[in-house]
């Protein structure tokens, strides 16, 4: 049965493979009968069009660094195309006399048709582009010697360098530099995303990322993959992960009443911003917990939510929930965000709650120094775990630094929690399944503060409407991220990078979801 191309299109999309996977992957196109040669002539078609498109201009010059394998018989095709189209066009190859038989032929060919290669990496100093094509997926060894010259070299050159699958001297899964890579402006992904694509240590090697679809079987994929252990987050999956359309007799009381515990003295802020934030997603009703004296900061602020008055100490730091907070009011609880490593008291009567928390920033602190993780696995509810980098060490300490991938799969399992590692990549992990969901769209316009609140607060208004919709907390998870990332992405547009504070990005999520949902 034939599938549309937009159906096959989000399909790849959402596959992660390591380099066992892809090799296994090709191996069973190549056992059925697709030759090798021809695929790649295919592949490096693709290429030729993309660097077609981005530079028409038939006087550009271009430099092809070839390797020993089939990445660089990608690229001597593509220098063989671009000469016919008369643009020109200098060949480097290190590596001449270890080329495998099919990159080889094509070295000859190309000489015979009077391309020129040259012999040292200055000779490609007045290039108008680089085409790295020195070492594809799967590479284990670190660069040395002259290979490793080669490529510091042209780092230090403001010449743009487009690479082929993966930038070279990069592990394919980890991400981890192998001795020095390649510095990409823009990196063509061959058939499938690789892991290190995810992974943050990667970026700035890979520079722009695409994937360039050359046909890979989608029965071939699966019968590899199998059941996913790792997906990318797509924007197809999480429009429709949405709490949308509503029902049109549902009320407030259908959509979710979410019960935010946030602020001091010391940050008021983070109660404001982590409430506004949980109003934007639409969530039915809202209270908000603070400190007495910030109840009515608060409430000028947010003055459709409810706002609780919590007794406090001389630091302004809330001492206990009083008992007429009755949790099972609430369809879910968003604890954490400027309460101060003092709140120890609150923390453990959130934790006793049977509803589903999401716990951030200074909960996730307590965790760490007071109250410990053993409690989270026997919870009736889910809870899920919002830390950055730093909160995470300080949660699992014993965890290996590394493969963030690895690192919050092992951390939910260990912990019973959902975990959502925040990053330039943020993963999520799930505890029961060990299923990793990675957000491959983010902007650097969220690293600053109050970034963190505004995702809980979303997350948390999600949450309520998820919970009572019936939605998975690991799809609610997802939807957060997603919907914060686009918000930074949208405000970034007008703004920059250096403009989004954290109000702005709160003020901007409904109009990123227009935007996502091409409303007017």
């Amino acid at each position: 049965m034939a599938i549309a191309p937009s159906e096959r299109s989000a399909h790849l999309e959402q596959f992660v493979v390591t380099a066992k996977q892809m090799r296994a992957i090709e191996s069973r196109v190549f056992q059925a009968g697709m030759p090798v040669a021809a695929l790649m002539e295919k592949v490096a078609g693709l290429i030729t069009q993309r660097l077609l498109e981005q530079w028409p201009d038939r006087t550009t010059g271009f430099g092809i660094i070839v390797g020993p394998g089939h990445n660089g018989g990608d690229a001597l095709v593509v220098a063989r195309e671009l000469h016919f189209r008369g643009y020109g066009v200098k060949v480097l190859c290190p590596l001449l006399s270890k080329l495998k038989d099919l990159t080889d032929s094509h070295a000859h060919y190309a000489v015979s048709l009077g391309i020129p290669f040259v012999a040292a990496t200055d000779d490609l100093a007045d290039c108008d582009v680089l085409l790295d094509g020195l070492f594809g997926f799967g590479l284990t060894r670190s660069l040395t010697n002259d290979l490793a010259a080669l490529v510091n070299t042209i780092n230090q050159w403001s010449i743009p360098v487009i690479s082929i699958d993966i930038a070279s001297g990069l592990h394919t899964d980890t991400g981890e530099v192998l001795g020095t890579a390649v510095r990409a402006s823009q990196t063509l992904c061959l058939g499938l995303w690789k892991r290190a694509f995810l992974q943050e240590v990667a970026l700035d090697w890979l520079g722009e990322a695409e994937l360039v679809d050359f046909g890979l079987p989608l029965a071939d994929i699966q019968a590899v993959i199998g059941e996913p252990q790792e997906v990318r987050i797509t924007d197809q999956a999480m429009i429709a992960a949405l709490p949308l359309p509503r029902a049109a007799n549902t009320h407030k009381y259908k959509q979710g009443h979410l019960l935010v515990i946030a602020g001091s003295q010391q940050y008021p802020g983070a109660a404001i911003m982590t409430a506004l934030a949980a109003r934007a997603s639409g969530v039915g009703m809202l209270t908000v917990a603070v400190p007495a004296t910030l109840q009515p900061l608060v409430s000028a602020q947010v003055p459709d939510a409810l706002v609780l008055r919590l007794p406090e100490n001389d630091a302004g730091v809330m001492t206990h929930l009083p008992d007429a907070v009755d949790g099972s009011r609430y369809t879910a609880i968003a604890f954490g965000p400027g309460v101060t490593p003092n709140a120890v008291d609150v923390a453990r009567r959130v934790m006793e709650s049977d509803r589903p928390l999401v716990i951030d920033a200074d909960g996730l602190n307590i965790l760490a120094s007071d109250l410990g993780l053993d409690g989270l696995a026997n919870r009736s509810d889910p809870a899920i775990l919002t830390p950055h980098l730093g909160e995470f060490r300080r949660l699992f300490p014993d965890i290996d630094a590394g493969d963030r991938i690895e690192q919050v799969r092992t951390a939910a399992q260990r912990c019973g929690a959902i975990v959502l590692l925040k990053g330039a990549r943020v993963a999520i992990a799930d505890p029961q399944s060990g299923h990793v969901w990675l957000n491959p769209s983010s902007t650097s316009a969220l690293a600053r503060g109050g970034s963190g609140d505004i995702l809980t607060g979303l997350l948390g208004g999600l949450l309520a409407q998820g919970t009572l919709r019936g939605t998975s907390p690991t799809t609610i998870t997802q939807n957060a991220v997603w919907w914060h990332a686009q918000a930074g992405r949208y405000a970034a547009r007008d703004r920059t990078e250096l403009g989004v504070d954290a109000i702005t990005l709160a003020n901007t999520l409904i109009p990123a979801l227009q935007w996502k949902l091409a409303l007017p």
